[in-house]
């Protein structure tokens, strides 16, 4: 069982407590993901079953819970799962394997880091028979034990085995992690395997990934360092279940505490404290209390503070006036002689240490305790003088006071100035007087008031001039008194002028200057220019080293000792590596270093309370102020960047490039992210080819072994580099590099299935053009990089453009199956491609291409053609010569020169034709006959290359004919279908004049029909039009221009239609009474001419201007009486039924589609 004697812990977290102040100030180092160790060494029996459990291996995932995949080097015989137990995936024996180590690779699958651990397999000293080997433990690690069951079997509690005492883990570990915390076991595990877990909070329950067990062995680990300020505590429960995940025991509670380390200083509440205490107060009086807390555990030493009183200003009367609780906090006064008037007010810098106020390990800090002395009733009221005389003659004088007296008058009885006697003496009045007032300074006086009664006044600033009141003057006896206190720092001297006067107002006396000197009293404190002051001093410097200066003022005559001020350190915090590593110029206020060993790693920053006393540094008189300077000790490269192994591992496949191999892991205790702390990695040694480069991780300052250029698993399996870390900067003078700066990586190679390559690549190859099909060409076979692997190359083809080739996929042989041809499109510059694949059967297989290039040479296969084919000659012989040259796909010497020809048939071709030969290439054929009739005649010409043999061929050059100008150029019709318009052209011209044709036409039907739709418009409505069921609208006269279609033959007299019908002159509207004869208007057809609408509105008008009848334009017109007579005749009868019945209105048939309607309505039968 695990257990822990009573007290132990408290022992423990006293060993703790002293360690960790060397360790204060330093960060926590940060989580560095990895296996737990690089070579594991485990021992296996000689004949591993398949499927049981062998061992494990840990890994610090860092929170990458889930992103972590492990690979064995072995899968064949090994399988890994994700919690990092290695099983036997075979039947295995152990001399089988050989003395190879196995490797175990986890990479992350977000990053693509990797990590590799060696595993060192060594047999068993005698055959145990059981499941599995046990897993690497530590032998002396602390057991919990599952309590035992009950003889039911059920797994409840028992009385004792159930209480499992508490594991203490102390906080702020610095590692390495996981650290073992205890084993958790059960005795089922001597009979099977099982499987042990832990859940709650800080297992897989947020904070997750604190602690982790082992599930094999069971050892319980803490994953990080951990802070009881934030978790004083962790409860977990244990597991214990077998291979099939059955429960095997009850689970069991942990609790974990985290004890506390001293790594949190005390803090004070506030940083100013106010108190007051009245003046004479008794010793032992109670002033105020201050406190600090400590985030440390109060129970222990870490969380107990003790106060102390660094110092006191001003110390007067004694430097021990207050005096403090060391443990409360708590103020009192300890000396009496407390005065307002002398001191009111008192500075203590007040500090509170933990550690019971140890002040070697305990962590302290100050605050400023600021006491005001308040007023008692302690000072009678005085008069300023025993007896007043309002009128009195003389007055009553002080027999001891100076007397001034105004110099004497010449004989002129001028008032001059003599020599010596006009110098007045200035008067010296010490400022801050504390009275009685008035307080007599000197008497003014004239010899004249021997015999006569004179009356004395001052006038200036401080008189009667602003600050008035301040200065007063007796006018009988001449006394000049001070009226209130002075303040040297508000006016430090005053200039008056005296007058004597007789009681009539002359001037008795000539005016005097007196001068007043304010004299100086010390009362104003120093006042530090910065209350904070902030310097800095390399670590490492020397005895002697300027840090900063402070300054401060004072308000007091500088030129007396109330303002001459001395600096002095009143205390360092902290006190290391001696209490007196500063001293400071009492007279400058300068700092600098006294004592050697300043680091910054083990103290990083001073604060000294700096005090600056007048009255030259006396501490009984002078008045003195307080300030704070903080030095911060600044980096040097004082120490050199250190690898955590001597040893790296890492792996990487063959051939890849720009891929992190390994993570260099370095520490460095200087100042991170400086120059002095940033390491910079540099290959010394094992890769003299240049294929590795270390560049830094700007984050974590690791070096990561990069792989610039590509490794050859077949030239070297295994690379061990020696890398040396340095920093950005040199090291400081006198350090040096230890061996730990240098470390050595080991990179395995990883051997991969790589694709097989053609040498040469292209391969070229001569043939004849022409070449026979099944004719063998070449065995283009590749190879395969992997000398290792016994592996096949199968062949296929990828690109064969005119499909000439076939290649044997076993031999990579390669033979024709169709005849090569030089002149062929897929043919360029007499060189044909054809591409093929080499494909290994590897797993996964692996191809590659190669591309064999088929040069083929010319042979005299193609006979020579006539070119241009058509061309055209006049029919006039001059000028009629015709260039002719031929066109031959072969190459030299296979192609020209040619050998031109006329065949001999048809007989007119000789006849009528010659051709002469201009070069090797080039003939002329022209008319051999004076005038030949124009048309097309093809002319038949034999050409022979220059071949050997030679080949000929019949050619037909297709001659136009023409009749041609006095240029010598066709100028009949058919010469432009030989300039370019062929016939195809000529009739798309044609179709397109038809069809512009036929637009036109339509167009113009179209307007006829529209004139005669206009001229067939009626008055009446449009016959699909119901008339009987529309509302007609009488009241709405013309609109103007837009009004104005309407068809005049509807406006002339009903009459007019039937000629034969005369109406007699002078019929008109009974209504009217005509008094002169009526005009004669135009008369027209009822159907007229468009074009005499014109015309016939004329005569209208013209008629209409000349009858004395019509109404003017704007006289008032009557439309609503018919009256009778109307020449219109009656419509009544549409209105009747019964009354048209005898009427033949068949006639409306014949006027037309617009009279179909009424035609319908009364010209049908009755049904």
């Amino acid at each position: 069982m695990y257990s822990l004697r009573e007290g132990s812990g408290v022992s423990l977290l006293l060993v703790l407590a002293g360690l960790q102040i060397a360790a204060e100030g330093r960060g926590t180092p940060p989580c560095r993901p990895g296996f737990s160790e690089d070579v594991y060494k485990v021992v296996v029996p000689e004949i591993m079953e398949k499927g049981h459990p062998l061992f494990n291996v840990r890994f610090v995932d860092c929170g990458r819970a889930g992103l972590v995949r492990f690979e064995c080097s072995n899968p064949s015989d090994f399988r890994i799962e994700a919690d990092g137990v290695v099983y036997a995936a075979s039947t295995i024996q152990r001399a089988a394997l050989g003395a190879s180590p196995l490797l175990i690779k986890a990479s992350d699958g977000a990053t693509q880091q990797q990590w590799v651990a060696h595993v060192l397999l060594s047999p068993s000293s005698q055959q145990v028979q059981q499941v599995a080997a046990p897993p690497v433990v530590s032998k002396d690690l602390k057991e919990i034990v599952f309590p035992s069951r009950n003889a039911d079997s059920q797994l409840k509690r028992t009385k004792r085995d159930w209480v499992i005492p508490p594991i203490n883990v102390p906080e702020n570990s610095r590692g390495p992690f996981p650290q073992e915390l205890v084993r958790i076991r059960s005795d089922h595990d001597k009979n099977r395997s099982l499987r042990y877990s832990v859940t709650g909070p800080g297992a897989d329950q947020p904070p997750t990934g604190i602690f982790i067990i082992e599930p094999i062995s069971g050892e319980l680990s803490v994953n990080k360092p951990l802070d009881r300020e934030h978790i004083s505590n962790f409860h977990l429960r244990a597991h214990a279940v077998d291979l099939n995940g059955n429960q095997v025991e009850n689970p069991i509670d942990i609790v974990i505490n985290v004890i506390d380390m001293n790594d949190n200083r005390p803090e004070f509440t506030h940083q100013i404290w106010n108190g007051t205490v009245p003046e004479g107060s008794k010793p032992g009086t109670f002033v105020m209390t201050v406190t600090s807390v400590d985030k440390d555990d109060p129970r222990t030493a870490n969380g107990m503070l003790r106060y102390k009183i660094l110092s006191q200003n001003p110390e007067s009367p004694t430097s021990n006036m207050y005096t403090i609780n060391n443990k409360t906090g708590g103020i009192i006064t300890v000396a009496a002689g407390l005065d307002r008037e002398k001191v009111p007010q008192y500075t203590l810098i007040i500090q509170a240490t933990d550690m019971e106020g140890n002040p070697m390990y305990g962590l302290s800090n100050t605050a400023t305790a600021v006491i005001r002395v308040t007023d008692v009733n302690d000072n009678p009221p005085e008069f300023t003088a025993e007896m007043v005389q309002q009128v009195a003659a003389p007055p009553v004088v002080s027999k001891d006071l100076k007397e001034i007296v105004f110099p004497s008058r010449n004989a002129d009885s001028q008032l001059k100035r003599t020599k010596r006697d006009w110098v007045i003496p200035p008067i010296n009045v010490p400022e801050n007087s504390r009275g009685p007032f008035p307080q007599e300074l000197v008497r003014i006086r004239s010899d004249h008031d021997k015999n006569r009664s004179l009356r004395y006044s001052v006038t200036g600033p401080g008189a009667d001039q602003p600050p008035t009141g301040i200065f007063i003057i007796e006018p009988i006896s001449g006394e000049l008194s001070v009226n209130k206190p002075l303040d040297r720092e508000h006016i430090s001297n005053f200039h008056l002028r005296a007058h004597a006067v007789d009681l009539n107002g002359n001037q008795v006396e000539n005016p005097i200057d007196i001068v007043i000197n304010v004299i100086d009293m010390n009362d104003n404190r120093p006042e530090f220019t910065h209350q904070i002051w902030n310097g800095t001093v390399p670590e490492g410097s020397k005895p002697g080293t300027f840090v900063m200066t402070v300054t401060s003022v004072d308000k007091d005559d500088p030129r007396t000792a109330n303002g001459m001020l001395r600096y002095k350190i009143l205390s360092q915090n902290p006190e290391s590596p001696t209490s007196n590593m500063y001293t400071i110029n009492n007279k400058t206020g300068g700092i600098i270093t006294v004592a050697a060993g300043l680091d910054r790693e083990k103290v990083p920053q001073y604060t000294l309370i700096i005090q600056a006393t007048d009255m030259e540094g006396n501490p009984m008189y002078g008045l003195s102020n307080t300030a704070t300077a903080v030095i911060r000790v600044t980096d040097v490269n004082d120490n050199p960047p250190e690898f955590t192994a001597e040893m790296f591992f890492g792996e990487v496949a063959e051939n890849r490039v720009n891929v992190i191999v390994a993570n260099l892991t370095v520490t460095d205790k200087d100042q991170p992210n400086t120059p002095a702390w940033n390491a910079v990695y540099k290959i010394t040694g094992g890769d003299p080819t240049g294929r590795f480069s270390v560049p830094t991780d700007p984050t974590t300052n690791e070096g990561l072994v990069t792989v610039v250029k590509p490794i050859d698993y077949e030239i070297s399996r295994t690379y061990v580099l020696t890398v040396e870390a340095k920093n950005e900067v040199p090291l400081a003078r006198g350090i040096h590099s230890p061996r730990q700066s240098t470390a050595t990586v080991s990179i395995r190679v990883l051997d991969v299935n790589e694709s097989p390559y053609f040498e040469p690549n292209p391969r070229l190859i001569t043939l004849d053009d022409g070449t026979s099909p099944d004719s063998t060409l070449i065995a283009f076979t590749a190879q395969d990089p992997d000398r290792f692997m016994e592996q096949s190359i199968s062949y296929s083809k990828l690109s064969d453009p005119a499909n000439w080739l076939r290649i044997d996929p076993n031999t990579g042989r390669i033979t024709t199956i169709a005849i090569l041809d030089r002149e062929s499109p897929f043919v360029k510059n007499s060189l044909y491609n054809a591409t093929f694949m080499a494909r290994d059967n590897g797993k996964p297989s692996a191809s590659g291409t190669g591309v064999l290039q088929i040069h083929l040479r010319d042979i005299n296969d193609n006979a020579p053609k006539v070119f241009p084919q058509e061309t055209e000659v006049c029919e006039k012989p001059e000028p009629n010569a015709i260039n002719i040259t031929a066109l031959d796909g072969d190459l030299n010497p296979n192609a020209g020169p040619f050998a031109f020809e006329l065949a001999h048939r048809p007989l007119d071709v000789r006849r009528n034709w010659t051709i002469t030969r201009v070069s090797g290439d080039y003939a002329q054929v022209s008319l051999k006959i004076g005038f030949l009739e124009s048309g097309i005649y093809e002319l038949p010409i034999i050409i022979t290359d220059s071949g050997n043999p030679p080949m000929s061929n019949t050619s037909y050059l297709r001659i136009k004919v023409c009749q041609c100008d006095m240029n010598g150029d066709c100028s009949d019709q058919q010469h432009i279908m030989a300039a370019g318009l062929g016939t195809g052209a000529i009739i798309s011209i044609l179709l397109c004049i038809i069809i512009l044709l036929i637009l036109v036409l339509m167009f113009v039907v179209w307007m006829k029909r529209r004139d005669k739709e206009r001229q067939a418009k009626q008055l009446l409505i449009d016959p699909e039009d119901d008339v009987r069921d529309n509302i007609l609208k009488y009241d709405e006269e013309g609109g103007g221009e837009e009004d104005q279609d309407y068809d005049l033959s509807q406006l002339q007299q009903p009459d007019t239609i039937e000629p034969d019908v005369i109406k007699p002159v002078g019929i008109r509207r009974l209504d009217e009474r005509p008094l002169h004869p009526e005009p004669q208007y135009p008369m027209r057809s009822a159907a007229p001419h468009p074009g005499d609408i014109g015309d016939f509105i004329n005569e209208g008008l013209k008629a209409a201007d000349n009858d004395p009848t019509a109404p003017p334009y704007d006289s008032l017109l009557v439309f609503d009486y018919e009256g009778s007579g109307s020449t219109a005749g009656s419509l009544s009868s549409l209105n009747s039924s019964s009354s048209g019945g005898d009427q033949d209105y068949d006639y409306l048939n014949d006027w037309g589609p617009r009279f179909r309607k009424l035609a319908d309505m009364y010209g049908g039968s009755d049904d």
